[in-house]
């Protein structure tokens, strides 16, 4: 079997309620992953594009979060209707939807105006 040449990870996590953070698993991740998955099938793309759902990305502030490697193109506050987007512009066309990238100076940074008073 050939290698995939993308991998997209949907964050499903989902904490306990009384969790001080929100996770994504709350905010439809689950349904995003199967949309995600049904998207990539119906556009061809299967055996070419993995999608898989994820443990916690530690970006629960802008969940639900979804990431595109080998490019590490990440996406936040990705909804249903962004699916089509993505999988078109970027999956197929392999240009990243920018409206929808989580700026790189926040990942990973507790200064990200997303991720005060976590």
């Amino acid at each position: 079997m050939a290698k995939f040449e993308r991998h997209l990870f949907v964050c499903t996590n989902q904490r306990d309620p009384a969790a001080a953070r929100r996770s994504c698993g709350y905010k439809n991740s689950r349904q995003l992953k199967d949309a995600f998955k049904d998207a990539v099938k119906a556009a061809g793309l299967k055996g070419q594009v993995r999608v898989n759902d994820a443990g916690c990305l530690d970006q629960c502030e802008h969940g639900p979060v979804a990431v595109v490697y080998p490019e590490a193109v990440w996406y936040g506050f990705v909804e249903l209707g962004d699916v089509k987007e993505i999988v078109e512009a970027h999956l197929i066309e392999g240009v990243p939807v920018e409206r929808l990238r989580i700026v790189e100076s926040c990942l990973n940074n507790s200064k990200c105006p997303h991720q005060m008073g976590r």
